[in-house]
C-alpha cells in the first residue's frame, strides 16, 4: 500500500479509547498524516493495546475518563489547534465536543456515545435512549459556535462511510448528463427524481474463527460492548413519506427533525429482510445507527414547510455467524450480557465483510453499492485490523484528513462532507468497490409456507420488510 501523506498536522493528537478501532487506526494515521509519534497520546480505560502503542512509539495513559475527571485529564494534553479522536465507549461525546469547542481543538468520533447507562438505563424513556435524541443533542451545540473548530460526528464505517456510499450510488443512478448536486436540497431532489423509496445499510459479515463460539461467551469482529449497547437501544429507522402502515409498536418523536421513528423493542430483537449481491436475500438485525436518521433527514425535500419526500432508511445487519449465536443467547438471557467476551482478529481464518447501501424503488430494480473486503486483503493492507475494523478505520482516517483540511466548519455530519474526497482517501483500503443491480424485492418468495399480511401494491413499504 503506498504511503501517501494526505495531510500534515502541526498540533497534538489525543486518542480516547484504544480498542479494536483505536489500535487499527493508529498505523493508518502514522502512514498518511505527517505527525511525529511524540505528539500522539492515547488515553484509555484498559491496558489492552499497550504493546501496539509501544510498537508505534506513542504515549499510553491508562486512565478511564469520567464525568468527574475528563476535563482535568484532557487539560494537560489538549489545547488550541490540537485534535481529539474519540473511539471510546462510555465516554460522553457531547462532553468531549463541548470541551474541544471551548479549547479550539478539532474532534472526530464514530458514534455519539453517552456516559455509562445512557443506552440501557431503565429509568430513561425509550425515546431518551435513542440515537435520535443523541443526534438532536449534538446538533443543538451548533448554535454556540457555528464557525468553530471542526467536530466531525459519527464518522466510522456506519454511521459515516455509508453516507458517502449513498451519494456515489445516487450519482451512479442519475440520468446521463445530470450534474452532481451542489447542496443538500439538490441531493434530496435527485433521490426523489430517481424514485428511491428505501435505503438499507445492507451488511453481511462472513468472517469465521478457528474456535467457534462457546456457551456463555459473546464473540464478534468488532467492539462487543459497543454492539451490545446499540443492540439494546430501541430499533430506529428514518421514516419515509411514502409509508402508509405505521408499526403497532412504533413511536414518533415530539421534537426535532421528526425524520425518524423508533420501535418499543431492542434493535437486536428486530429482524428485517434485505439483500447483498454475494449473500443474496437474508434476515438482518435492525440495529439503531445514526446514519438511519441522518441520511433520511439529509435527503428530505420540503415543500411549504412540509416534508414532500423522504426515503425510509435503516440498518439491516447480519454480523458474523458467531455473533448471531451470541445475540440469540443474549436474548434468551433477557439481554444480560455474557460474562466472557471474545473479539476475533488474529484468529479469523476466512471470510469477508460485504458492507454497502441498497437503494430501492427505481423501476430498474435495486442497486447495491459498497465494499467487499476480505480478511486476507485487510491483513495485507494494514496491521492490527480485520475486514470489519478496516472499513471503520479507513473512514476514520478520511474524516481526520478532511477535518484537518477544513478546520473551521463547526459540528459536521458525514452527509455534509465532500463524499468524493472521503472515498478517495478511504477507497484504497476498502477492497473491491462495486455497484450491482438486482431484481430482489422484500416480497420475493413470500407466502411459500403460510399466508402473510403484505402490501403488494408497494413492496418498499416497511410493512413488507419487517419480520417480528
Amino acid at each position: 500500500m503506498p504511503e501517501l501523506i494526505h495531510a500534515a498536522f502541526p498540533g497534538r493528537l489525543v486518542i480516547v479509547g484504544f480498542g479494536s478501532i483505536g489500535q487499527g487506526v493508529l498505523p493508518l494515521i502514522r502512514r498518511h498524516v505527517a505527525l511525529p509519534p511524540d505528539r500522539i497520546t492515547i488515553i484509555t480505560a484498559e491496558k489492552r493495546g499497550r504493546s501496539v502503542a509501544a510498537e508505534y512509539g506513542v504515549r499510553f495513559v491508562e486512565t478511564p475518563l469520567t464525568r468527574e475527571n475528563y476535563r482535568a485529564v484532557l487539560d494537560t494534553v489538549l489545547g488550541p489547534g490540537d485534535f481529539l479522536l474519540n473511539v471510546s465507549v462510555d465516554v460522553s461525546s457531547l462532553a468531549l465536543i463541548e470541551f474541544c469547542q471551548e479549547r479550539g481543538a478539532l474532534y472526530l468520533d464514530t458514534c455519539i456515545e453517552p456516559w455509562p447507562g445512557g443506552y440501557t438505563d431503565p429509568g430513561l424513556s425509550p425515546a431518551a435512549r435513542s440515537n435520535y435524541a443523541l443526534r438532536e443533542s449534538a446538533l443543538a451545540l451548533r448554535s454556540r459556535s457555528p464557525d468553530g473548530p471542526t467536530a466531525v460526528i459519527t464518522h466510522g464505517a456506519n454511521p459515516g462511510l455509508v453516507s458517502h456510499f449513498v451519494k456515489q450510488a445516487l450519482v451512479d443512478l442519475a440520468a446521463a448528463g445530470t450534474a452532481i448536486p451542489a447542496d443538500r436540497d439538490g441531493w434530496g431532489r435527485l433521490a426523489e427524481a430517481i424514485g428511491v423509496k428505501a435505503i438499507h445499510i445492507a451488511e453481511r459479515d462472513t468472517q469465521v474463527a478457528a474456535l467457534p463460539k462457546l456457551p456463555g461467551e459473546f464473540v464478534n469482529t468488532w467492539s462487543i460492548d459497543g454492539f451490545f449497547s446499540e443492540g439494546s437501544q430501541p430499533a430506529e429507522l428514518g421514516w419515509g413519506t411514502h409509508e402508509r402502515h405505521f408499526p403497532a409498536d412504533g413511536r414518533e418523536h415530539a421534537a426535532g427533525s421528526r425524520a425518524a421513528i423508533y420501535l418499543l423493542r431492542p434493535g437486536a430483537a428486530t429482524r428485517v429482510r434485505s439483500w447483498t449481491p454475494l449473500e443474496g436475500p437474508y434476515l438482518g438485525f435492525l440495529i439503531t445507527h445514526g446514519e438511519s436518521i441522518s441520511i433520511a433527514d439529509y435527503l428530505t425535500v420540503h415543500d411549504g414547510g412540509q416534508a414532500r419526500y423522504r426515503p425510509t432508511c435503516h440498518y439491516a445487519y447480519h454480523p458474523c455467524d458467531d455473533a448471531v449465536l451470541s445475540l440469540h443467547e443474549l436474548g434468551g438471557k433477557n439481554w444480560e450480557l455474557q460474562t466472557r467476551k471474545r473479539l476475533i482478529v488474529d484468529e479469523i481464518t476466512a471470510g469477508i465483510d460485504e458492507l454497502g447501501v441498497l437503494l430501492m424503488g427505481s423501476s430498474r430494480g435495486v442497486y447495491w453499492y459498497g465494499s467487499r473486503l476480505s480478511i486476507e486483503e485487510a491483513r495485507r493492507a494494514v496491521p492490527h485490523n480485520n475486514a470489519t475494523s478496516l472499513q471503520v478505520t479507513a473512514a476514520v482516517l478520511a474524516g481526520i484528513v478532511w477535518a484537518i483540511e477544513n478546520p473551521r466548519r463547526g459540528i459536521v455530519e458525514p452527509d455534509e462532507m465532500d463524499y468524493a474526497r472521503v472515498l478517495e482517501i478511504a477507497g484504497p483500503y476498502l477492497g473491491e468497490m462495486v455497484g450491482v443491480w438486482g431484481d430482489w424485492t422484500p416480497l420475493q418468495d413470500r407466502e411459500r409456507l403460510f399466508p402473510e399480511d403484505l402490501d403488494r401494491d408497494d413492496p418498499w413499504q416497511f410493512k413488507n420488510i419487517r419480520v417480528v
